[in-house]
């Protein structure tokens, strides 16, 4: 397969698309499953309940940050650019 900048195109919304699903599950099971989740962090780590959410919200931040840099951006770039 050749890298033209269709198929960079393509990939690059179908990686953002994969991403934030994952980024959503990931809210999803921290809202609807956080005692769960906490109770299973607990049993490997000594964590608090306030630093078990530092950690998480702080991860979702570098993660979602990851995503629109690394994935949205050049997407947008690609998809509005004017390529001869």
């Amino acid at each position: 397969m050749e890298i033209t900048i269709d198929n960079l195109r393509t990939l690059l919304g179908w990686c953002t698309i994969i991403n934030v699903a994952v980024m959503l599950a990931w809210f999803l099971v921290f809202i609807f499953a956080r005692n769960f989740v906490l109770k299973m962090h607990t049993r490997w780590f000594k964590i608090s309940d306030e630093r078990f959410d530092e950690i998480h919200y702080t991860m979702m931040g570098h993660y979602k940050l990851a995503v629109f840099l690394f994935n949205l951006v050049p997407y947008l770039v690609l998809r509005l650019a004017q390529f001869n």
